[in-house]
């Protein structure tokens, strides 16, 4: 009876043991580092390179226009010979009454070797303004689940024949993975 406790109390010590050193000499996990909160971009949608309307006429889209679709190179610089980094792509209804419709959207789809993936802006505030503010509403791969503001704007130059590309700033923030809910 003795030697069956001896070797119960002697397991249980062991146990002890190998427990107090698996925890003291084993590696910490690695420590999540949060990933960028805000990020910046400054991109440039670049227009078809045709001949510029004369400075005093005005292209004016008529109210029955239907859709526009659109499909334009999103490049890192303001020249057209800057370096790709993308596409963006849009469908905008420019009738009034869907003037702040949900299906007024951009999307900027990015394939570079620093990010793959889109970004969707609502265009709900898409005017004839030089200078636009827009809404992120999400995206996918690098940018998935984002928010933010689009900055979209055209510098205005009627004294040229060079067709000028549009600036689009973004300021996106991703989200909080700390609050997400496990499982």
């Amino acid at each position: 009876m003795f030697s069956s406790m001896f070797i119960f109390c002697g397991s249980v010590i062991l146990a002890i043991l190998v427990v107090i050193l698996l925890a003291t000499l084993s590696p910490l996990p690695p420590t999540k580092t949060p990933s960028k909160p805000w990020l910046a971009l400054s991109l440039y949608i670049q227009q078809p390179q045709t001949t510029v309307v004369p400075p005093n006429t005005h292209t004016v889209v008529p109210q029955d226009a239907g859709a526009l679709l659109f499909h334009r190179v999103l490049t890192k610089g303001p020249k057209n010979t800057s370096r790709v980094v993308g596409k963006a792509q849009g469908f905008i209804i420019p009738v009034e009454q869907f003037a702040r419709s949900g299906f007024n959207i951009i999307y900027l789809t990015f394939d570079t070797h620093e990010y793959s993936g889109s970004v969707s802006i609502q265009a709900q505030t898409l005017g004839n303004d030089k200078k636009d503010e827009l809404t992120v509403v999400g995206g996918t791969g690098s940018f998935a689940f984002v928010r933010g503001k689009a900055f979209l704007t055209q510098k205005d130059d009627h004294h040229t024949n060079i067709v000028v590309p549009y600036h689009i700033r973004l300021h996106l923030k991703y989200p909080d993975r700390s609050e997400t809910i496990p499982g």
